[in-house]
């Protein structure tokens, strides 16, 4: 609908609802600065007819009656309040402060401004949301991955989307994905969809996906699963069994790295203000380890170290400091995203 358009309906209905009375025609192309612009009668008639056309499939309730109570010939229009207006809002204590923490959930640019809007039509009502929080902890979900909104799109219009997407080994690959939803699991957004690369369904962390997302407009060729649960999906792959595990030894700065010390089976001086610490860890621990930068050096696997490194300098290319979450957790089949971070609860579980 063209603004021009938009707003001529809105100029109508405000008029309409303003009068007590039924409005003739002629009044309203008095009234009205498009309907005065019509440059014949048969231009107006159209236009307004088109008007009244679409205010009622829009649900809008035009009643037509006469505007003289003598005179039955002159036809006018009116909207009546009562019919128009929604009913008043009552909404019980429970549901005012669960719409209030929706609002209050999202932080993404997104939808913060529709959020906001909501909250203060809600007010304006006089629909008490509750405090900004009950015990002080807040919750927030943060999509601040450029992909989140052309993916988000893709899966309400149900379109296969292209896009490159970071491996744990640093290699960048082209994938084509018919996406199904899109779910957080501890802080991380993750897609999960049909990949027709693999012919199989994956989990994608959306803060690994490289470059700008393609909407190619095809639509899937792959039914959509009844239910999709990436948490669960992402879950099991952070409790794989102890046949997954490797050992690790790691030489670290004295009065560091508390979390790996903690996790350790064994530690061993090594010189002044250095430790060895022997620990047990899962694939993905790199991006954990290279978040301590250089208080920590990996001894063994030289798999491990190359990795770590390989971190490191993927770190420094971004401009960052040690010490900040890396995200470079390896894939699996099935998984294309775990957040090593994410799993450190499980490895000092396991050690």
């Amino acid at each position: 609908m063209a603004a021009t358009k938009s707003e001529r309906l809105v100029n109508l209905v405000i008029c309409l609802l303003a009068s007590r009375t039924f409005v003739p025609k002629e009044r309203l192309r008095r009234v009205l600065e498009p309907y005065r612009n019509c440059p014949t009668d048969e231009a107006f008639e159209r236009m307004f007819e088109r008007d009244k056309e679409e205010l009622r499939e829009l649900g809008v309730p035009l009643e037509v009656g006469t505007t003289d109570a003598y005179f039955d010939d002159e036809v006018g229009y009116r909207i009546a309040p009562g019919e128009y207006a929604l009913p008043e809002l009552a909404l019980a204590t429970d549901e005012a402060q669960a719409l209030g923490a929706a609002v209050r959930f999202w932080q993404q640019a997104t939808l913060a401004q529709a959020a906001s809007s909501a909250l203060l039509k809600l007010k304006a009502a006089g629909v008490e949301v509750g405090p900004v929080s009950p015990v002080g902890i807040e919750p927030r979900v943060r999509a601040e991955a450029p992909a989140f909104e052309p993916l988000l799109e893709a899966v309400y219009e149900r379109q296969v989307v292209r896009f490159s997407y970071r491996r744990g080994d640093g290699e960048v690959r082209s994938r084509e994905v018919e996406p199904w939803t899109i779910d957080s699991w501890r802080g991380r957004w993750y897609l999960a969809g049909y990949d027709l690369g693999r012919s199989d369904e994956r989990i994608f962390r959306l803060d690994r996906i490289a470059g700008p997302v393609l909407l190619t407009g095809r639509a899937p060729s792959h039914p959509l699963p009844d239910q999709v649960d990436v948490r669960s999906r992402v879950a099991a792959f952070a409790l794989r069994p102890e046949a997954d595990l490797g050992t690790a030894t790691l030489r670290v700065r004295s009065g560091t790295c508390f979390p790996l010390r903690r996790a350790a089976s064994a530690i061993e001086p090594d010189g002044e203000g250095w430790d060895v610490l022997v620990l047990t860890y899962r694939d993905g621990f790199e991006g954990y380890v290279a978040e301590f930068g250089a208080d920590v050096v990996v001894l063994d696997p030289p798999r491990l170290r190359d990795a770590v490194i390989r971190n490191l300098r993927a770190l420094a290319g971004r401009g960052a400091v040690p010490g900040q979450r890396l995200g470079e957790a390896g894939g699996a089949d099935g998984v294309d995203g775990v957040d090593e971070v994410d799993l450190r609860a499980e490895w000092e579980t396991a050690s």
